[in-house]
């Protein structure tokens, strides 16, 4: 494998926690997860006013803390497959704050960002919102605390957020996967078909549309 370290990325719902788990276990490769609390986060999605910059600025600081850990631990130079982007934070800032808000959270960003290493190639879950709207519902049956889920209108600009962040994604090679026919219950094949995209892989981007969903 060309790329020592891949960062498997897309909107809520989308699947890229458990593809991560799946293409690390497929390619002998440590797994690192985004860690998922936040206390913020209720807050948030009750509209409390400041819990979106309380919960930006936990996640954001909590991403840099997890990135220079690894870094400074050389787990690198393993192969490696993160579920998260740490560019991707941006999407959530842009989305989410007031400008005043976003003065001070890009000035943090900036400083933060000189310490993350670029992945060597990113993956984006593109899914339509019709999909991942679906996926999402059948997610929140098992769901402990309602609270913590994003409703549906937020979720909708959240994919378009994504959409428009990766369409402009240049910073490392990008493989695109339409995944309409393509879940976290994909068949073996199926992974093995996206395996020989990712190894076939250079510069630039690449879509890759999975003909069937098994």
């Amino acid at each position: 494998m060309a790329f020592r370290y891949i960062a498997v990325e897309g909107p809520i719902g989308a699947g890229k926690t458990a593809l991560a788990g799946r293409l690390a276990a497929r390619l002998d490769a440590a797994t690192v997860l985004e860690e998922a609390e936040n206390p913020f986060l209720a807050d948030f999605y009750a509209d409390r006013p400041g819990a979106a910059l309380q919960a930006q600025l936990f996640c954001l600081l909590g991403r840099h803390r997890q990135q220079t850990e690894l870094r400074q631990a050389d787990l690198f130079t393993h192969a490696t497959i993160c579920d998260y982007l740490f560019e991707k934070d941006k999407i959530f800032a842009y989305l989410n704050l007031d400008d005043n808000e976003l003065f001070i959270y890009q000035r943090l960003y900036d400083l933060l960002a000189r310490d993350i290493p670029l992945p060597d190639l990113a993956i984006y879950l593109q899914t339509p919102t019709d999909v991942l709207l679906r996926r999402v519902h059948s997610r929140r049956l098992d769901a402990e605390s309602v609270a913590l889920q994003p409703d549906d209108d937020y979720l909708r600009e959240l994919n378009e957020a994504y959409h428009h962040f990766f369409f402009h994604y240049t910073a490392t090679p990008l493989l695109v996967v339409e995944t309409s026919q393509f879940d976290s219950d994909a068949s073996d094949e199926a992974l093995e078909e996206l395996i020989r995209q990712i190894r076939g892989m250079t510069t630039g981007t690449r879509y890759y549309v999975p003909r069937t969903r098994a």
